[in-house]
């Protein structure tokens, strides 16, 4: 009977779970094609100019005859190592992205123009910003793992 009682609970936790990546998906706005995978995110957001006209992070975040905002580089193949666990070099003690805790990641606070961030609010504009579907989609990514996917 426990085995039983486990089963139905752990299909229940798949059934939530997909559903609820099913509704991210249906507030990604100006990027339809936003999922919570991090290759998602690298091409729908950080290297895609969106319907909205918010420019592409790698815009800014690139090293190519330049030298990128606060070192960092959103490029294809160098943003995730470039954000996944590591020190914020704009603000001390901060770390980019935290996995499994959105709230503790500074990107999320740089996204969000949280009153605690150093500097301004990302993307480095008047806007447009990202929606707040797109950062509830990446904000997911984060808590089920910031997985490199």
């Amino acid at each position: 009977m426990k085995r039983v009682q486990q089963l139905v609970l752990a299909v229940a936790l798949a059934a939530v779970s997909g559903a609820c990546d099913e509704q991210l998906s249906d507030v990604a706005g100006p990027s339809p094609d936003l999922r919570t995978t991090f290759t998602s995110i690298q091409r729908e957001i950080f290297s895609t100019t969106d319907s909205s006209g918010r420019l592409a992070c790698t815009q800014c975040h690139t090293d190519v005859g330049r030298v990128p905002p606060v070192n960092l580089v959103l490029l294809e193949g160098r943003a995730y190592a470039n954000l996944v666990g590591r020190a914020s070099n704009q603000k001390p003690g901060a770390t980019l992205v935290v996995p499994g805790d959105p709230d503790a990641s500074y990107l999320i606070h740089k996204l969000e123009g949280r009153a605690d961030i150093v500097g301004q609010r990302m993307p480095r504009t008047t806007g447009p910003f990202l929606t707040e579907g797109q950062i509830r989609i990446i904000r997911r990514w984060i808590e089920l793992g910031a997985v490199n996917d």
